[in-house]
């Protein structure tokens, strides 16, 4: 059954018009990562706008972040505070993300880019960079990080601030069809959740056991990020100058990072995480992110009747777009 969950009407509850063509299906397909200009509504944003406004004044439990005051030889140093914000999986409580998720028609786009005919909303994700935030956000991706397993996967990336380039995310196209999984890194010090076992005889080195049997030919094996800056000439890099209504839309094994934020102005953003046919849940090494717990699911299976992931659309109202 399809959720119904929003409690705040979108605006005039008119859908997004969010038709993909096959060549920007084959393009995400290909590369892992998309820019789809204007396709959210100026309407839509702002109430995602009063989402975030509301987010920030009710964090979760899960909410983190860091602040610092500006050194004292820049400019307005005693009223300025630089640092970032992020909160997750506050959707239940946030009745505008509810309507956006719900009611906008983003999730029928998504299910045309993963080729789904099911859509599930994995989580929505907020971060708030303050002007002049130095932090980086380093080179990663994010299933690794994630309960859950499948190829028919996709994350939106809307911004709700103009973020050029140099200042917003950069792709490696094609990252994703690697075959590659790396260890997820914390944000805030880059650090790796884990260090990779080594193993200097054998043609695993440097990668990490994932199933602690000591074996890591067999199951999925897990590497440490390369230093991708080193080797970026022998890479295509993906990144666009991004406004409002915009979406950037990648895989979940697409491989990313981005700067922090030299604008004058804060870089508000708002991740929706989808999910397709072939999600199921699944363990990792390290404490997942979010950390859903396993409840009654079952490793390997269907996340089906489970209502922390809402089936938001199928197969009828996806290709009548």
């Amino acid at each position: 059954m399809v959720a119904t969950q929003p409690s705040v009407s979108g605006p005039d509850s008119i859908q997004i018009d969010n038709g993909v063509n096959r060549s920007e299906i084959e393009r995400f397909t290909r590369d892992g990562a998309i820019h789809l200009p204007g396709r959210i509504s100026p309407e839509w944003l702002e109430l995602l706008a009063l989402g975030v406004e509301y987010n920030q004044q009710n964090p979760s439990k899960w909410a983190h972040g860091f602040s610092a005051e500006v050194p004292d030889d820049e400019p307005d140093s005693s009223s300025r505070v630089v640092g970032f914000w992020s909160d997750y999986v506050t959707w239940p409580k946030v009745p505008e993300y509810q309507s956006v998720i719900f009611e906008s028609g983003l999730a029928e786009l998504a299910g045309q880019l993963m080729e789904s005919s099911e859509v599930r909303l994995f989580h929505e994700h907020v971060l708030v960079k303050e002007p002049g935030t130095t932090s980086r956000t380093p080179w990663h991706h994010d299933q690794p990080y994630y309960c859950v397993d499948g190829d028919q996967n996709i994350s939106f990336w809307i911004a709700l601030d103009p973020v050029p380039k140099g200042s917003g995310l950069r792709f490696i196209a094609g990252s994703h069809r690697w075959g590659r999984w790396f260890v997820p890194r914390r944000f805030a010090d880059h650090v790796p959740y884990v260090e990779a076992s080594i193993d200097a005889g054998g043609s695993d080195a440097g990668r990490l056991d994932a199933d602690g049997d000591g074996d890591t030919g067999g199951g999925r094996a897990f590497e440490l990020v390369p230093d991708l800056d080193a080797e970026l000439d022998q890479h295509q890099v993906l990144t666009w100058d991004v406004e409002p209504g915009d979406i950037v839309a990648f895989h979940f094994r697409t491989l990313h990072d981005a700067p922090g934020n030299k604008l004058a102005s804060r870089r508000r953003a708002v991740s929706l995480r989808w999910l397709g046919d072939d999600a199921t849940f699944a363990q990792r090494p390290w404490e997942a992110s979010p950390p859903f717990e396993q409840l009654g699911l079952v490793v390997g299976g269907s996340l089906q009747g489970d209502d922390r992931f809402p089936l938001i659309t199928t197969s009828s109202s996806i290709l009548s777009h």
